[in-house]
C-alpha cells in the first residue's frame, strides 16, 4: 500500500522536526512548511497531500483561515495542532468536529489514530458524495432504496431495496403517504420525522437525512439508514416531486464504533485505556476547579508477582488472570468510578466526589481484600496483590499527567514498603 503525504505547518522548528519523525516512523510521506500562507496553499496544490496537518495558532499564518481554504478549495482534511490553553479557547467553536485536532503533547499512538481517522471520515464523506451525485440519475440500477413521491407526498414508485428495507411492497405503498411507508426517528432527540418529502417540496432544497436517522420498518425493526431527499424538477423547473434515496448504514455504524472502541477502550479486558482514562481524569479536574468542595482521588496499581504466574503459566492463562482481576477490580467500585488498564499488569481507578482521603484508602483496602481471594483458572489456584500509589487534589493540579505521575511515585513507595499495601503521595 502506498505511503500517505502528510503536510506539517508549524513555524516552531523542533516540534516540526519531532513531528516529521513521529509521522515518518507511523509511516507516511512528510514534509514541511513553516514560512507564509501563500506558501503552503502553493505547496497543497502542489503535492496533493492526503493530509494537511496544521498548527491552529502560527505567528505569521492564520492558521484557521488557511484551512478554510484547503478544506473548501482543495477538499484535503485537515488535523488541528494545539497547545491545551488553546483548545480551551477555540474548541467550542474551530475544533467541535471529532477526531479535527491533537494536543501537541501527543503520543504516537494518538497521532496515528486521529490520522487515520480523518483520512477515513474523509474518504466515507467522499464516497457518500459520489455515490449521491450517481443515485439522483440512476435509480433503479443501483444498491440502494430509491423511493419517488408525487407533489403531494404519496408515493409514486419504490425500488426493490426499499421494499427489503422498508418491509413493504411497492404494490402496498402506492398511493399512500410517505409517512406511512417512512416511519423515521431522529435518535438524536427521539422525536419522529415527518414527511420529508414535503418538507424538500415547500423548501425546494435538498436535504441530508438527520445523522442518526432510523427506520421503523413494517415489522418494526429499527434500521440505521442514510442519505438524502430532493425535490424533482422538469424542465421548466417546476417542482413535481421528490426523491428519496437512503441505505441500510448499520454495518458503517458499527464499524465506526468499534473503531472508537478499540481507540478507547482495552482490547483484552474491555475496560477504558490510558487514551479514555486520560480525557476524563482531565474532566474532572475542570470540574474541580469550578468546585471549591469537589473532592477525587486516583489509585494507581501494579500488580505484585504478575510475572511470575506469566512466566509459570504461560501468557494464555495470564491474560484470562488480568481478566478476572479486571471483573473483581470491577466489583470493589461505584459504577461512577472509572477503573482503566494503563497497560500490562497496571491499572488506574479515578474516584470522584468523594469526602476526603479516606474514601479513597477504603477502596484500596475493598481491593487489597479482594484480590487475596483466589481465582481458579484451568485448575489452577492463583492469588495476587497489588502495590497502590494514591493520589488526590489536595493541591491544584492542572494537567493530569501530574497527577498520575505522583500516584505513580506513591505505588512504587508502597512497593518499597513491602508490597501488598498502599501509599499515598505527599
Amino acid at each position: 500500500m502506498f505511503a500517505r503525504k502528510i503536510l506539517v505547518v508549524e513555524d516552531e522548528k523542533n516540534i516540526a522536526s519531532n513531528i516529521r519523525k513521529s509521522l515518518q516512523k507511523l509511516g507516511y510521506l512528510v514534509s514541511e512548511i513553516t514560512e507564509s500562507g501563500e506558501e503552503v496553499i502553493k505547496k497543497v496544490a502542489e503535492t496533493h497531500p492526503h493530509l494537511v496537518l496544521i498548527d491552529i495558532c502560527l505567528a505569521e499564518i492564520d492558521g484557521l483561515h488557511v484551512a478554510d481554504i484547503i478544506q473548501n478549495n482543495f477538499h484535503v482534511p485537515v488535523v488541528y495542532l494545539t497547545e491545551y490553553s488553546e483548545y480551551k479557547t477555540l474548541h467550542k467553536n474551530q475544533l467541535s468536529e471529532p477526531f479535527s485536532y491533537i494536543a501537541k503533547s501527543f503520543i504516537e499512538s494518538d497521532l496515528h489514530f486521529v490520522i487515520e481517522m480523518t483520512l477515513y471520515k474523509h474518504q466515507s464523506k467522499k464516497i457518500l458524495y459520489e455515490e449521491k451525485q450517481r443515485l439522483m440519475t440512476i435509480i433503479n440500477s443501483m444498491g440502494c432504496a430509491v423511493i419517488v413521491t408525487y407533489a403531494n407526498g404519496c408515493i409514486e414508485m419504490m425500488n426493490p431495496i426499499a421494499e427489503l428495507i422498508t418491509g413493504w411492497k411497492q404494490s402496498e405503498a402506492l398511493g399512500k403517504d410517505l409517512i406511512e411507508i417512512v416511519n423515521l426517528v431522529n435518535k438524536d432527540v427521539g422525536e419522529k420525522i415527518e414527511n420529508l418529502a414535503t418538507y424538500a417540496i415547500e423548501a425546494g432544497e435538498i436535504f441530508n437525512l438527520p445523522e442518526n436517522c432510523t427506520l421503523i420498518t413494517k415489522d418494526g425493526k429499527e434500521i440505521a439508514i442514510g442519505d438524502n431527499v430532493a425535490p424533482i424538477r422538469d424542465r421548466d423547473g417546476n417542482i413535481t416531486g421528490a426523491v428519496l434515496v437512503f441505505q441500510d448504514i448499520t454495518k458503517r455504524k458499527q464499524t465506526e464504533a468499534q473503531l472508537i472502541r478499540n481507540a478507547f477502550y482495552d482490547g483484552l479486558t474491555e475496560l477504558p485505556n490510558r487514551v479514555l482514562f486520560l480525557d476524563r481524569l482531565r474532566q474532572t479536574i475542570e470540574r474541580s476547579k469550578r468546585r471549591s468542595d469537589y473532592y477525587f482521588a486516583v489509585l494507581f496499581l501494579d500488580l505484585d508477582g504478575f510475572k511470575e504466574i506469566n512466566d509459570r503459566f504461560g501468557h494464555g492463562i495470564g491474560d484470562d488472570f488480568l481478566v478476572a482481576i479486571a471483573r473483581r477490580l470491577e466489583s470493589c467500585l461505584r459504577s461512577g468510578d472509572t477503573l482503566a488498564r494503563f497497560g500490562g499488569d497496571e491499572f488506574t481507578v479515578l474516584l470522584e466526589d468523594i469526602k476526603d482521603i479516606t474514601d479513597a484508602t477504603n477502596v484500596a483496602k475493598r481491593i487489597q481484600d479482594s484480590l487475596r481471594l483466589p481465582v481458579n483458572l484451568n485448575g489452577y489456584q492463583l492469588s495476587t496483590t497489588a502495590s497502590i500509589g494514591i493520589t488526590w487534589n489536595f493541591s491544584s493540579y492542572e494537567e493530569p499527567t501530574t497527577l498520575l505521575r505522583d500516584a505513580d511515585i506513591a505505588m512504587y513507595q508502597a512497593k518499597r514498603q513491602g508490597k501488598a499495601t498502599y501509599a499515598i503521595f505527599s
